[in-house]
């Protein structure tokens, strides 16, 4: 782990989670699984259950799910039915609030960007089809989903792997136009999700947490420990594996893998993506 005296360089690149951070979708899983939990008879989800399924690949949190939920149907029909909903909710998503200003003017400043979700190509596509204004931001080959086969099977966020192969894209354009490769800690990642902080931080780069109000309430009194990627909502038993990563980068100044310390300076909470202070991570003028 790296000291917590290392300061934060100046910021090259955004890596950008989707669902709740971009756009309006984490609402809308909400709504579809409430309304099967009420044929069901079952209460809806509390926020201390979404919290362990947001950000986590769709087989992870269908555990945590259904080990929750004891629906008396298979999971193969609940898929069914959560897909037939997804199919019509998912086509009115919408951008949150400050996120096309913000993707505007990172681009107007050089930054680099690239976009690394859970999300699986046939959710993405249901979600970003209409969002053309948005998702043309993110060019199709810095655009890594959670079905990626780049990505080794269970290592999805919290692992660190999805953000550094999501930088290795960046980089891999860098390269053939003769230009430096970004490092990890030169990144900038935007997260919403518990996971997804730890997942930056493990990644060796600095993570802005900009989570739904009820998130922030369920973490109340202990959002450093979720800047610095330490919640340990994992088992510890998956620690050796979590500090492991098969994607290839270039070690940046923290150890890829391994999560950062209380007040580092590395992770920020933001309540809204409006009004975002550019300057404070080094991004002014074009670089």
């Amino acid at each position: 782990m790296a000291s917590n005296t290392t300061p934060p360089p100046r910021i090259r690149a955004a890596l950008f989670d989707m669902d709740g951070l971009l756009i309006d979708s984490e609402d809308l899983y909400t709504e579809v699984t409430n309304i099967i939990l009420k044929r069901y008879n079952r209460p809806s989800i509390p926020w201390s259950i979404k919290a362990q399924l947001q950000g986590r690949p769709g087989p992870q949190a269908g555990v945590i799910f259904h080990n929750w939920a004891q629906l008396p149907i298979s999971h193969e029909q609940f898929m069914a039915e959560q897909s037939g909903l997804q199919k019509d909710l998912f086509k009115r998503t919408k951008p949150l609030p400050g996120v096309m200003e913000l993707l505007s003017g990172l681009k107007s400043k050089g930054v680099h960007m690239a976009l690394a979700t859970s999300s699986h190509k046939g959710n993405f596509e249901l979600k970003s089809a209409h969002l053309g204004d948005l998702f043309g931001y993110f060019e199709k080959e810095h655009q890594v989903l959670g079905d990626d086969p780049r990505i080794p099977a269970g290592r999805g966020k919290p692992a660190p792997d999805i953000y550094l192969l999501a930088l290795s894209t960046l980089n891999k354009t860098l390269e053939a136009q003769g230009q430096p490769p970004i490092q990890p800690e030169e990144c900038l990642v935007f997260e919403d999700s518990v996971p997804g902080v730890e997942s930056g931080r493990r990644a060796g780069m600095q993570v802005v947490w900009c989570p739904h109000p009820e998130l922030l309430v369920e973490y109340k009194g202990r959002e450093k420990e979720v800047l610095a990627g330490l919640t340990g909502e994992h088992k510890e038993d998956e620690e050796a594996q979590l500090q492991k990563t098969e994607v290839e980068v270039i070690q940046g100044k923290r150890r890829v893998g391994m999560p950062g310390e209380i007040d580092d300076g590395w992770g920020r909470l933001h309540h809204s993506l409006e009004n975002f202070p550019y300057e404070s991570y080094g991004i002014g003028s074009k670089l």
